[in-house]
């Protein structure tokens, strides 16, 4: 019993503990809680505070900035306003000065028209005057206005007579007296623009061998080596009774020198025949191309000429292969461009531009085409499309009168020319027409479908058509023939008669592997 007392007085005391420490602890949280909710409540007001400062500072940054960009706005309206005053101040002046002007012209135009009528009333009345003069002439004279001019003719034409019966006796009197002394210039400079050598010069090559054996091997079984080697070189070999030598003709030396170089491989080598010749003169053709090329560029580095466009210095290497009357071509030229030099410096000019005005003067002579242009013109017009000075081309195209001088550089060149070549010029025409004839020989041929290469020799009495085996049959190069020998007789002038002959070949190719 007693411990069931003590039992329920150890819970009842436990029971008051809590509630005691509960009533306690809830006197504490209250008292915690009220002191939390008033710093809360401090620190609310607090940043409400800042919040405020920080909108009104912003508010007050937008407002300077707005006025800022209102101020700047206003200036440029104010700027734009003052162009537009400026504008309109401008526009009005000029329309006042031209209302002005409209006035002046508008006096001018009808001072003009009562000029002009007043002009006109003049005129009517001296051709009036004039009329009754004539009228009055007339009757004086008893003869009409035509029959005192017939007679004014008449007359004129007698005292004419007469003067010219006069000076032409004057002239053949000193005629008779220098008749000697013109007859012997006349010779003088017949021997200095006539060498036998000129014709050879331009149109034969002559090639030396070492013995008669080698011509066998050159013409070949049934001659084919010899008409593959004319066919590929459009050159004609001449092999007669000379003895050592072997001729080779043909109007284009470069073509002459492309077979005299294979000639000379083939026989050095020893192995001759059709294949063989094709790729030797195939070869001979690039290394001659090559040749042309250093050939032009030596002679212009020599002459101090620079900047020259690459296909004129091609043209100045082929000149090394054209003679001018009995005159290296490239020799000429480098004469005239030394002697224009020398000139230009005398006279105060600039050597540089008159040396390469008389370096490019002949360049009309060796295009790869020909047309149907004089030399000098035909120089002038490549030398401005390779972008030229116009000086220079004017040189160029006046060196034979063909166009008017208008520089000081292209006498300088005529005269050069003259002395360097040393003759009157009176030969050129007849050369050139015959390097023309031949040409125009080659191009007709060419026009017909079908054709490969075309080759005058024979100094133009011969002309070798080569056709394509697979564009003409055998009997199409039968119609060739006939049509191109009526197309020449028709549009050519030529003495004797030309031989048309068309080679048509066929190849049977193929490799073993």
């Amino acid at each position: 019993m007693e411990t069931l007392i003590i039992i329920l007085a150890l819970i009842a005391g436990i029971v008051a503990g809590v509630l005691i420490t509960s009533t306690i602890l809830k006197k504490a949280i209250l008292k915690k809680s009220a002191q939390l909710l008033k710093d809360a409540e401090e620190k609310g007001e607090m940043l409400k505070k800042e919040k405020v400062l920080e909108a009104k500072e912003k508010y007050i940054q937008l407002k300077a900035e707005h006025e800022n960009h209102f101020q700047e706005k206003n200036k440029e309206l104010l700027k734009s306003e003052n162009r537009i005053k400026q504008k309109e101040a401008s526009l009005s002046q000029k329309f006042e000065e031209l209302q002005r002007k409209q006035k002046e012209t508008t006096a001018i135009k009808d001072n003009l028209t009562n000029q002009l009528e007043v002009i006109n009333r003049r005129q009517s009345e001296l051709d009036k005057a004039m009329k009754q003069q004539v009228e009055k002439l007339e009757a004086i004279s008893g003869l009409s206005a035509d029959q005192a001019k017939a007679q004014l003719v008449e007359a004129l034409k007698e005292e004419a007579r007469t003067e010219a019966l006069i000076h032409t006796k004057d002239i053949v009197e000193e005629a008779k007296l220098t008749a000697t002394m013109e007859a012997k210039k006349i010779v003088l400079e017949t021997i200095q623009r006539t060498a036998t050598e000129h014709a050879i010069e331009n149109s034969v090559s002559v090639f030396n061998i070492e013995n008669e054996e080698i011509k066998g091997r050159i013409i070949g079984r049934e001659g084919r080596n010899i008409r593959a080697l004319e066919a590929l070189t459009g050159v004609e070999i001449v092999i007669d009774d000379s003895p050592d030598a072997i001729l080779l003709s043909g109007f284009d030396p470069v073509r002459r020198e492309i077979a005299r170089l294979s000639l000379h491989k083939l026989v050095t080598d020893g192995r001759i025949h059709p294949a063989r010749i094709e790729e030797v003169v195939s070869k001979t053709r690039k290394q001659i191309e090559q040749e042309i090329v250093e050939t032009g560029k030596r002679t212009a580095i020599d002459l101090g000429i620079h900047g020259l466009h690459p296909e004129l210095i091609r043209m100045i290497g082929k000149m090394k292969y054209r003679s001018s009357y009995g005159q290296n071509l490239l020799q000429h030229s480098k004469e005239v461009a030394n002697l224009c030099a020398t000139m230009a410096a005398e006279l105060g000019l600039s050597p540089k531009k008159a040396k390469r005005a008389g370096l490019l003067h002949d360049i009309g002579k060796v295009p790869d085409n020909e047309p149907e242009l004089p030399h000098a013109i035909l120089g002038m017009k490549l030398a401005e499309r390779y972008k030229e000075p116009a000086d220079i081309c004017n040189a160029i195209g006046a060196h034979h009168d063909e166009v008017e001088m208008e520089s000081l550089i292209a006498p300088i060149v005529q005269v050069c020319d003259a002395i360097s070549g040393a003759r009157p010029g009176a030969r050129r025409e007849v050369v050139e027409a015959y390097i023309q004839r031949l040409n125009h020989l080659e191009e007709l041929a060419l026009s017909y479908p079908g054709v490969v290469k075309t080759y005058a020799i024979q100094a133009g009495r011969e002309l070798r058509v080569i056709v394509g085996a697979d564009k003409v049959s055998d009997e199409e190069t039968n119609k060739i023939s006939m049509d191109l020998s009526r197309k020449i007789q028709d549009e050519m002038t030529y003495p004797g008669q030309i031989k048309i002959t068309v080679i048509r070949e066929t190849r049977a190719v193929n490799f073993a592997k």
